[in-house]
């Protein structure tokens, strides 16, 4: 047993060092250890029978001065050579505020240079003194040569690497560090973006994770030497309702960070003068004390901005990523989170299917499609419930969401950024009839792009001009191609929709029409009726510049990648005033829609079965011909109160399919045109 001194002088207490007498040091070796917890290098220095100890040695061993010691020798053979030593950094000179930036490299090869041939144990603390400064270090974890665990203690050798943390209230950075193990910035080992209840987004969190969060898995010391700091923005833009606001919300819960700080752009917004700057820079007041203090062991801080361009018009963030609406296989995701409580629960019926109903789902967010699950939800409830007795008691097993409660939701719950099948069918009224080989040419061509724009790769925007006589047919023929090809996104741009709008409005909103089909993998827009859109008048002849140079523009604009286009324009301008204006060589197509000639009329007559028809020599549009035998079919001179008395009449009605009502037509019919044409 030996009795406990403190060191002669505080140069012998940075050493880590335990000091005895020359005779002791024979007995035991150069390590020795203390009451079996701490293994300590020896060295000559004070009387026999004493060991010199430290404040930080003696409260490793849990003695003071005067108590006395058990050595013994310790065999290095028994120990492995340190790999690592991961150590936890603290300062120790009073009346210093911290901030000191700490070289990770050039720190280990000191640490390593004076304390090289000593035993480390976890758990043991440390002091040393490094230029002109008094630090300590802990150390936390220990990792030997061809060891998989970690281990209690270990030798220092000239190969071992250090690993640098801080002590969270020290205010000392580290730099350089190098050798390090990952970072842990997410909380779990792998990422289940459905089980956050987010669907339909695999490519767009493969390019945030590689973008924003991939450099903060790696050590700092690699990312300093790529010379690239870490992202500290991001952007996320896309349509309303494809989940921006919760990707946010749930990549802050994954991060193993600070709670996140969400706050609604104009929430920060203030009628006083700075005060909208104070709100900014508070929401970035903590962050920048954390990285002041601790540098890149400071904890990961998030802040999101819901509807930040209600308060700034542009945004420069570094990554910007779109979030656009969801794929087939990404709307099969998010109705599945949707429907699948009511699937575990047996509430869904076997009939239902969401293959089916993505597929039929097109240019829907995410937000509709819970919108529909929750309309489907409704009919299955409502079918449960009498208005007559609500108190009547719920027959739970008997609910089912059936297959026909989705189609009937289908129908109430539309996307926004759908087709617009509605308006388009209220421009072909009618239908398509047939109206000859020149009108089936023109319709056949078009057909043919469509289905070029939707196979082909190298044609991603493909412009089409039907230009004609006026009511020669050609919107109807426009929409009757939008509604049968299928596209998930079709936009008819007409001047009924911009009465009494000034110019730049206009441009607006004709430029807001194709930012949205270029969110559509497929789209159609149709612009009717240019020279309306354009205010030409052939007084002068006078229009709006600003709107042509607008429409000239967005006709070249290549769609983003994997978008595909097809334009579809109409006009009953002259060639030469579409060719002084440019359009004409703006349009990858040009198509002209005629009358219908005599023939033409006749096959339009016999389809629609109103009379046989007889010889007719004037050429006219199809809308003229349809005009005409309305007209006809109100009873001519009788008036329309004498044709409903005809239909009520039981005789008439008799003879619909005979000569009386094709004469009364045929009279009538010519009736009108001879009126019209007089």
């Amino acid at each position: 047993m030996v009795r406990v001194v403190a060191t002669p002088s505080q140069e012998f207490a940075l050493t880590n060092c335990a000091y005895c007498s020359r005779s002791d040091l024979d007995s035991y070796g150069s390590i020795v250890d203390v009451n079996n917890t701490i293994k300590f290098t020896l060295h000559e220095a004070i009387a026999q029978g004493c060991i010199a100890l430290s404040a930080y040695q003696r409260r490793n061993v849990k003695v003071s001065v005067g108590d006395h010691v058990s050595l013994a020798r310790f065999d290095l053979l028994s120990l492995s050579n340190l790999v690592l030593v991961n150590i936890e950094l603290d300062i120790l000179t009073k009346n210093r505020s911290g901030g000191d930036q700490i070289d990770a490299m050039t720190l280990s090869t000191e640490l390593r240079k004076r304390f090289v041939g000593q035993v480390l144990t976890v758990g043991q603390k440390v002091p040393f003194e490094y230029v002109g400064i008094n630090y300590s270090f802990n150390v936390v974890n220990l990792l030997g040569k061809g060891q998989l665990d970690n281990l209690t203690r270990g030798l220092l050798t000239q190969d071992t690497d250090f690993q640098l943390e801080t002590a969270g209230n020290s205010g000392l950075k580290i730099i350089n560090q190098r050798g390090g193990q990952l970072t842990n910035v997410f909380k779990g080992k792998d990422i289940n973006f459905q089980k956050l209840g987010i669907g339909g987004l695999d490519d767009e969190f493969k390019d945030i994770f590689r973008r924003a969060f991939a450099s903060r898995v790696f050590p700092p010391h690699i990312i300093s030497k790529l010379g690239i700091p870490h992202v500290k923005g991001l952007l996320l833009f896309g349509p309303p309702g494809t989940g921006k606001t919760l990707i946010a919300r749930q990549i802050g819960k994954m991060l193993n960070g600070r709670e996140p700080k969400v706050v609604n752009g104009p929430e920060v917004l203030s009628k006083f003068v700075g005060e909208t700057e104070k709100n900014v820079r508070d929401l970035f007041a903590d962050a920048e004390k954390d990285q002041k203090a601790q540098g890149d062991q400071s904890d990961l801080h998030i802040i999101i901005f819901d509807e930040i361009d209600a308060i700034c018009k542009v945004c420069r963030m570094e990554v910007q990523i779109e979030i656009g609406l969801p794929h087939e296989k990404g709307r099969i995701q998010i109705l599945s989170i949707h429907s699948n409580k009511m699937k575990e629960n047996s509430f869904l019926s076997a009939d239902v299917s969401l293959e089916e109903l993505a597929s039929r789902t097109k240019n829907f967010s995410g937000a509709e499609l819970e919108g529909l699950v929750k309309s489907a939800t409704s009919f299955a409830l409502n079918r449960q419930l009498k208005p007559a007795d609500l108190s009547k008691q719920i027959d739970e097993e008997n609910i089912k969401v059936t297959k026909s409660d989705f189609l009937s939701a289908l129908d109430e719950v539309k996307p926004a950024f759908g087709a617009a099948i509605n308006t388009l069918e209220m421009c072909r009224l009618n239908g398509m009839l047939n109206c000859g080989t020149r009108h089936a040419h023109v319709l056949k061509t078009v057909k043919t792009f469509v289905e070029q724009v939707k196979k082909s790769k190298r044609t991603p925007l493909l412009t089409c001009l039907l230009e004609g006589p006026s009511g020669s047919g050609k919107t109807a023929l426009a929409a009757s191609i939008g509604i049968d090809s299928g596209f998930p996104f079709i936009k008819i741009v007409s001047a009924e929709n911009m009465i009494g709008l000034q110019e730049s409005t206009k441009c607006a909103m004709i430029t807001k029409v194709f930012e949205d089909a270029y969110k559509s993998p497929l789209s159609i827009i149709i612009l009717d009726d240019i020279e309306r859109l354009l205010e030409f008048v052939s007084i002068g002849p006078r229009f709006s510049n600003v709107i042509l140079q607008t429409i000239l523009v967005l006709l070249k604009r290549i769609p983003p990648k994997g978008r595909k286009l097809l334009v579809i324009g109409t006009s009953s301008l002259e060639d030469e005033i579409l060719e002084s204006m440019t359009l004409l060589d703006a349009f990858n197509v040009h198509l002209n829609v005629p009358n219908l000639k005599p023939s033409d009329m006749k096959q339009v007559l016999e389809e629609i079965e109103v009379f046989d028809p007889a010889d007719i020599d004037d050429a006219m549009p199809i809308k003229r011909l349809l005009m005409l035998i309305e007209m006809a079919a109100q009873g001519g001179d009788k008036g329309v109160s004498d044709h409903q008395e005809y239909e009520g009449n039981q005789e008439y009605e008799g003879h619909q399919e005979h000569e009386g009502k094709e004469k009364i037509k045929l009279d009538y019919f010519y009736e009108c045109l001879h009126g019209i044409n007089t």
